[in-house]
């Protein structure tokens, strides 16, 4: 999950219990402020008819017009003492003029006459509705938080955007550097102090893997030419002992052990080597490459090199499927998918090579009896069935070609077939 999104979510969130504590108090208050309103009002009028009622006068209507209502009760001392003097609470009266019932609040009083005698005086005024009440002011509620967290999402991401586009450039940068080409120094269009420490911090990592990464080219290519020479005079010199020194039978077995033992050490330091050269981007130069001209080549030489094998190769090719690649490169993912499928087939065993310009495809499809490790099939020194003479590099060096120029290089077993399929991008 993005970061953004991430402070987003927490936001909404937090907000949510906030509206609703907001909410709740909201409505206790609101209630607790007309509920003062309705004391104060029936307190006044409260105080009206007891002074009309004592002085003799006549007391209010009860059709007035205004709702309120009342009532006079005569009660006794026992009463009057047990009762407390005044007692606001809520109550559901009728309306004798609307003919229903409301939601009212409600006065209860106890007072004296001049001849000492106690009354009970309840008052009424039409209220609120508290579930009306509360039904409104969860709607707004609502309303309000989606208009807050829209608007709140809106102004963090908008600000978060602009203050962190310094970042953004940094990863995007990072994204497109790779070790050993040349590319542009880490941006530093900013004034922010972390950021710029950040950027500083990231040339820094950068500068060190570059001197790391020559460091690391020179010792392979040292290594590497330092190892061919001893190979090479050595298996010269075992040739130049069968040649020209008498040996029994078996002294010449072990010598040709030894020679294609060497052969196979010099192939394999030659074609690491050559991994990490396509690991390292050490083959910039692109031309114009024929695949299927290639593949037609190569399908070729092995027919001849496996012809006692009695392979059954076709080679389906109706348009050339031009790419513009590294010759060397090219030549080594083509020539390796093609090699495997001879030096890993049966005798009399069937091979087909299909190049589709249309679909921009390689497909090299050979017998088989079982499937093998789609995970491991490109890994170097994973070998599905122990050859002779191979290094167990030919499809890893594959694997390496296509992760240079971002091919798409997939394995599967499909009706007792192994077929390995190249897709160039368009």
């Amino acid at each position: 999950m993005k970061l953004i999104y991430r402070i987003a979510l927490r936001l909404s969130c937090v907000l949510l219990p906030l509206m609703a504590l907001w909410a709740a108090l909201f409505y206790f208050t609101m209630v607790e402020e007309i509920n003062d309103e309705a004391d104060d009002s029936l307190e006044d009028y409260s105080t009206l008819i007891i002074s009309r009622m004592l002085a003799g006068r006549e007391l209010p209507s009860l059709n007035s017009g205004s709702n309120n209502s009342y009532s006079i009760t005569p009660v006794d001392e026992a009463y009057a003492a047990a009762r407390p003097h005044i007692e606001y609470y809520d109550a559901d009266i009728f309306i004798p003029e609307k003919e229903e019932t409301e939601p009212a609040r409600v006065l209860v009083t106890i007072f004296t006459d001049s001849d000492g005698l106690y009354y009970e005086l309840r008052v009424a005024t039409p209220t609120f509705d508290r579930e009306d009440l509360l039904a409104a002011i969860l709607s707004w509620v609502i309303i309000l938080y989606i208009v807050l967290i829209v608007t709140t999402i809106g102004l963090t991401v908008w600000v978060f955007q602009r203050s962190m586009r310094p970042l953004y450039e940094l990863l995007q940068w990072l994204d497109r550097y790779t070790p050993g080409r040349h590319t542009e120094p880490v941006p530093d269009n900013t004034t922010v102090q972390e950021f710029r420490r950040l950027n500083a911090a990231a040339q820094s990592a950068v500068d060190r893997s570059e001197e790391l990464f020559e460091r690391q080219k020179q010792f392979i290519g040292n290594a590497s030419h330092e190892l061919q020479t001893p190979l090479a005079v050595i298996a010269s010199r075992i040739e130049w002992l069968i040649d020209n020194t008498p040996t029994d039978e078996q002294q010449t077995v072990e010598l040709l052990k030894m020679q294609r033992t060497l052969a196979h050490m010099s192939r394999l330091n030659r074609t690491l080597l050559l991994l990490t050269k396509i690991d390292n981007g050490q083959f910039p130069e692109s031309v114009e490459v024929d695949i299927a001209a290639m593949a037609r080549e190569q399908a070729e030489v092995c027919g001849e090199i496996y012809a006692s094998h009695h392979l059954q190769v076709s080679v389906e090719a109706a348009e050339p499927l031009t790419e513009t690649m590294n010759e060397s490169l090219a030549s080594t993912i083509v020539n390796n998918l093609i090699k495997n499928a001879f030096v890993h087939s049966a005798d009399g065993a069937a091979i087909a090579v299909t190049i589709d310009a249309a679909r921009r495809t390689l497909r090299v499809a050979n017998d088989g009896t079982a499937p093998l490790d789609a995970d491991r099939i490109f890994d170097r020194f994973y070998q599905g069935s122990k050859r002779e003479g191979s290094t167990g590099l030919g499809l890893a060096l594959a694997g390496a070609v296509a992760r240079y120029y971002g091919l798409r290089l997939t394995y599967r077993f499909e009706g007792g077939r192994h077929i390995f399929e190249v897709v160039w991008p368009r």
